[in-house]
């Protein structure tokens, strides 16, 4: 039974894993690097929690229940006593590693060990650590709180416990629909949707139409939520690079090779929703203004 969960990571990720967690009543233990970081992790749960009162999907009182579940934290010993950590650091493997090693120094055996990963090895970071069967990817898909789907990726040492384990927490404590995945770079969801991104970017590329009319199309025409060029802005141009490059090597076929476009908005620094400019412009919010 998970009763008690630790994340690493107090960004976009971290945050709404946390928000969602705590919404379900469990203890989180919310961890990044500085006092900074944490501090701006917790006033953007603040903030989306405002945000669902003003939509009348939250009350002032169950903010203050979700919140008071929630312990911010700069010292990776707060996570001792924790049933479930999930990791949800940027896409570098070997720190990922690094956290999976010092994981296994701090916590118990029992301790389920879990990555959000969305492109990288779970038997690599499972390598890490001395109990590599209970090594195992949760991977969410943002915005936690609204989507109901979650990648259970199974690495080659994961056992039939922790995937049970995990099936049931994901189905029957927090809620949500569970995939079984073997390992593979991409999984299923990043793979197809950076294959769509990367796409509609070559049509772009070609002139054969403009952004707001390619992202119209696919929004009315085939009820996307977003477009493929604003879900690129609202997933970080920078991540969407990182793992089109990293199946590139992975399968080595073309198809995955990031678009130049794509990589010239990242080297001007223009990563989307994140720096408030990518193929569209956002307010503090997140909201898209242009």
């Amino acid at each position: 039974m998970i009763k008690k969960a630790g994340v690493i990571g107090a960004g976009t990720m971290g945050q709404s894993i946390t928000e969602m967690l705590a919404s379900k009543g469990i203890e989180v233990v919310m961890i990044e690097q500085t006092q900074e970081r944490l501090a701006y992790g917790m006033r953007m749960i603040e903030l989306s929690c405002d945000k669902q009162i003003e939509k009348w999907a939250m009350t002032g009182t169950e903010k203050k229940l979700l919140l008071g579940k929630i312990q911010a934290a700069t010292d990776m010993m707060m996570l001792t006593g924790c049933d479930l950590i999930i990791e949800t650091i940027s896409e570098d493997l070997e720190a990922k590693k690094e956290v999976f090693r010092q994981l296994d120094q701090i916590c118990g055996k029992k301790t389920i060990l879990a990555s959000n990963t969305s492109t990288l090895s779970l038997t690599e970071l499972a390598s890490a650590t001395r109990i590599p069967d209970r090594v195992i990817g949760l991977h969410f898909i943002y915005p936690v709180f609204k989507i109901d789907l979650v990648e259970i990726v199974r690495g080659l040492k994961t056992s039939d416990h922790t995937f049970e384990q995990m099936k049931n927490f994901v189905e029957h404590i927090i809620h949500k629909k569970g995939v079984m995945v073997f390992e593979s770079p991409g999984f299923i969801t990043t793979r197809l949707i950076c294959l769509f991104i990367n796409e509609a970017l070559h049509v772009l590329e070609e002139g054969v139409a403009s952004e707001e009319d390619i992202d119209n199309a696919m929004r009315i025409g085939y009820s996307f939520q977003h477009g493929p060029l604003e879900m690129a802005d609202r997933f970080g141009l920078d991540a969407v690079v990182t793992a089109l490059e990293r199946m590139f090597r992975e399968y080595g076929e073309l198809k995955y090779r990031p678009s130049i476009v794509l990589k010239k908005l990242v080297r001007a620094g223009h990563l989307g929703v994140k720096t408030g400019e990518g193929f569209f412009r956002y307010d503090e919010d997140g909201d898209r203004i242009q």
